[in-house]
């Protein structure tokens, strides 16, 4: 069924490559939760969406393409969900939709990319997109990811004069938690042991639990604080239904543009991930053939497919993982491989107990303006801060692969970077990116070098930021 001996490998190998996989990657099932409750999103809800979403997923991927890839709520996508879609953070009386909208325009996007894997449309708008500003989301992306990870992680606290401030570490326990976590996880990393992020989050939580006043902490360590029944699903699956009828008004609105613009960027951003894992991991495992992916189509399909799964049930954009790279190197090579990890996910789904102790987070109080100003009092998750910024450093190595000495190329690429973390927006970081990289081939005399989509999509982003707040 899965071709496992004329691939050169054993039953045995594709399980351990497959839990593998897991274990490289089961730290999201800890991050969704805490992020998507900051839009309003019941965590217990998220987390059995994102157990059921990623596993069903995973195991289609397993039996309809048969490549060993695994598959779940992307990093960055997620982000976007909450930041951008969301408006958590944005001024008062910015765009903004509800996560019931959010969860309508996600689905609506996987029916639009499950369209385009049917009919093979999917790598002619993939393609169209210039390198320069692939490489710059996908870095910009690292650096957004990694400035909350800072930010959760107490490293980093508002400031009346310059924004933020590196916080001060004495007294300050949520920081040196953050740091041992980040440590740890470098360390693991740097020993190649699997499932580095994932023992990162777990030794945090533990030294949290041991040598701070920590109150997640459920005490000893008995079966019911790890095991339990899984609960919270009936609070997000299906909201995605009330979400269309208001979604559909403000499409049809004044702020149509809104809704296309990010409609498009989720759609780029999943095509981005899944192309270039599917391309990463299937060259890895040896499976390219002749330069192409056999069965590619069934595995965009099948990403597609976890999509509108997803967010039926209550998580964002299902995407495929790099961390399949684990597994793969572990030995893996089919199909098999990604069943197995998808049935770790849905076994994860009960120790929610589990997942909701690291995700809680940790009440601090910050001096806005340094000692003696105005004091407040933030949330702050150590145990999972750790997690962004190494997945944010991970993320920042695409800028290897842009044109430096071609300003037309390099200007473009930084102000993407650039913008996401300093706007706190991915979509304005897009934005800027495709309306200075067409400037910039127009001034330069190439115009010719820029694809007739990135002008598209330029201008009504111009159009947007002129007429729109």
């Amino acid at each position: 069924m899965f071709d496992i001996r004329s691939r050169g490998s054993t039953v045995v190998r594709e399980v351990i490559g497959g839990v593998t996989t897991f274990m490289a990657m089961s730290y999201i099932l800890f991050v969704q939760p805490a992020v998507l409750s900051i839009a309003g999103m019941d965590a217990g809800g998220v987390f059995m969406a994102t157990c059921i979403a990623s596993g069903v997923t995973c195991i289609l991927m397993g039996l309809l393409a048969d490549y060993p890839i695994a598959l779940a709520p992307g990093m960055g996508e997620n982000f976007f969900f909450v930041f951008t879609l969301c408006g958590v953070g944005a001024a008062a009386g910015a765009f903004r939709l509800s996560w019931q909208e959010a969860l309508a325009l996600t689905a609506i996007v996987g029916v639009i990319f499950l369209g385009m894997a049917l009919v093979g449309l999917r790598s002619k708008l993939l393609n169209s997109i210039p390198d320069a500003l692939k490489s710059g989301i996908a870095a910009g992306i690292g650096l957004f990811i990694a400035l909350i990870g800072f930010e959760w992680g107490n490293l980093l606290v508002p400031d009346a004069a310059t924004l933020v401030r590196l916080a001060p570490l004495k007294g300050n326990y949520v920081a040196g938690l953050t740091l041992l976590g980040l440590a740890v996880t470098v360390m693991l990393a740097a020993w190649r042991i699997r499932g580095a992020v994932l023992l990162g989050i777990l030794l945090t939580t533990l030294a949290a639990a041991l040598f701070t006043r920590y109150q997640g902490w459920p005490g000893p360590v008995l079966p019911e604080s790890v095991l339990a029944v899984p609960r919270g699903i009936e609070h997000t699956a299906g909201g995605l239904i009330a979400g269309f009828s208001s979604l559909a008004q403000k499409a049809v609105g004044s702020r149509w543009l809104d809704v296309l613009a990010f409609g498009f960027i989720l759609l780029f951003m999943d095509l981005f991930d899944t192309v270039g894992t599917l391309v990463g991991v299937a060259q890895r495992a040896g499976l390219v053939r002749q330069g192409a992916l056999p069965r590619a189509e069934r595995a965009l399909a099948a990403d597609a497919t976890g999509t509108i799964l997803g967010a039926g049930l209550g998580t964002s954009t299902v995407t495929s993982y790099i961390e399949s790279v684990a597994g793969v190197s572990a030995g893996a090579r089919t199909g098999l491989a990604a069943v197995v990890a998808g049935v770790c996910l849905l076994a994860a789904m009960f120790f929610q107990p589990l997942a909701r102790m690291i995700g809680e987070g940790i009440s601090v109080t910050v001096h806005y303006g340094g000692p003696g100003g105005t004091q407040g009092t933030l949330l702050r998750y150590p145990m999972i801060a750790p997690a962004l910024i190494f997945v944010g450093a991970m993320m920042i190595r695409a800028i290897r692969d842009v044109e430096w000495d071609d300003v037309t190329e390099a200007v473009p690429a930084f102000l993407t970077m650039a913008t996401m973390a300093f706007a706190y927006s991915i979509s304005a970081g897009i934005a800027v990116g495709f309306i200075s990289y067409a400037f910039a081939k127009i001034v330069s005399g190439r115009f010719r070098q820029c694809p007739l989509i990135v002008y598209a999509f330029a201008i009504l982003w111009a159009l947007r930021y002129a007429l729109l707040d």
